[in-house]
């Protein structure tokens, strides 16, 4: 894959998996009450712990994949499926509940200063599909170059998480409830697409067609 490709086909992914408008109004709600410096220092916090969890995945993912026996191939398969379950819960307005539902158990089991982890870390910016998608990339580069390639699209996405989460009530406010619904239905079908795309490639890599 050609090195702009590769950035293209990993930036869309990556930022339709994270889904950075998706965060604004979740991110409100777990920060209720506080003061703009402390929503910025919990979303700064949050996303350099998030882009942390994922640069590690990028690096080390597929050898913990081999360590633990499991077929590149094998991964693609069940990381597509698993991206299209997520994608079908976008299109169905199912994923901003249960985003809202781990949102509002953390504020009452977690201390105020560890939202920046818990819930916004993980699971709303580094969550299973991040985290999935970002193995699956990973999975089909070779040397150091691709690698920091990927760690650089990464630092993108959360530099625009960042600037969702510190802009949220305004990107909140303008897109409303009707255009949330929308970017999000949108963003699902983009996603369906790609997961379907990987599992594709995991069928081909595991019986080599």
């Amino acid at each position: 894959m050609a090195t702009y490709d590769f950035i293209v086909h990993a930036f869309t992914t990556l930022l339709v998996t994270v889904d950075p408008p998706g965060l604004a109004p979740l991110f409100l709600g777990v920060t209720h009450g506080m003061t703009r410096q402390q929503r910025k220092l919990v979303a700064g916090r949050g996303v350099v712990i998030a882009f942390g969890i994922l640069t590690t995945f990028a690096l080390f993912g597929a050898t913990i994949l081999q360590t633990l026996g499991i077929s590149m191939g094998a991964f693609r398969i069940a990381g597509g499926l698993m991206l299209f379950t997520i994608a079908f819960e976008m299109i169905f307005e199912l994923r901003q509940q249960r985003r809202s539902r781990s949102s509002d158990a953390a504020i009452t089991k977690e201390h105020l200063h560890h939202l920046a982890v818990f819930p916004i870390a993980i699971p709303l910016v580094a969550g299973p599909g991040a985290l999935s998608a970002t193995v699956l990339i990973a999975g089909t580069l070779d040397g150091v170059v691709g690698k920091l390639e990927l760690m650089g699209v990464i630092a993108v996405v959360m530099g625009l998480v960042v600037a969702a989460l510190f802009l949220a009530r305004k990107v909140d406010r303008v897109l409303g409830v009707s255009g949330r619904v929308l970017l999000t239905r949108l963003l699902g079908v983009l996603l369906a697409a790609l997961s379907i795309q990987f599992a594709i490639d995991g069928i081909r890599s595991a019986f080599n067609l």
